[in-house]
């Protein structure tokens, strides 16, 4: 069975930046593909990058120029590198694989941007 242990997030401030880990245990993600959503107070979740296994990536309008996908297959893991952070970013977020022809997630970590 998978894991997904996601890190990283924390208290900045407006036009900040965080780098978010996914560190994926039970299976090797270099064959699948990974991506990173989001879930505000209020809202639906939404993702907001996506990385196949070839390393092509896609992201969300709202972050696109700003946040960063990559993966390091040697270590297993997934980072969401954000820069210029704003208020509109706060939400929990989540690490995800699609496996078996679903999406499978994480616990979350919680990114708060505020002054």
């Amino acid at each position: 069975q998978v894991q997904l242990v996601e890190s990283g997030g924390g208290l900045v401030q407006p036009g900040g930046s965080l780098r978010l880990s996914c560190v994926a245990s039970g299976t090797i993600i270099s064959v699948y593909a990974m991506a990173w959503s989001r879930q505000a107070p209020g809202k639906q979740r939404e993702v907001v990058a996506t990385i196949t296994s070839g390393g092509h990536t896609s992201y969300a309008n709202a972050v696109k120029g700003r946040f960063t996908i990559s993966r390091d297959n040697a270590k297993n893991t997934v980072y969401l590198q954000m820069n210029s952070l704003k208020p509109e970013d706060t939400a929990v977020y989540y690490c995800s694989i699609f496996r078996n022809s679903q999406w499978e997630g994480g616990q979350g970590t919680q990114v708060t941007v505020s002054s």
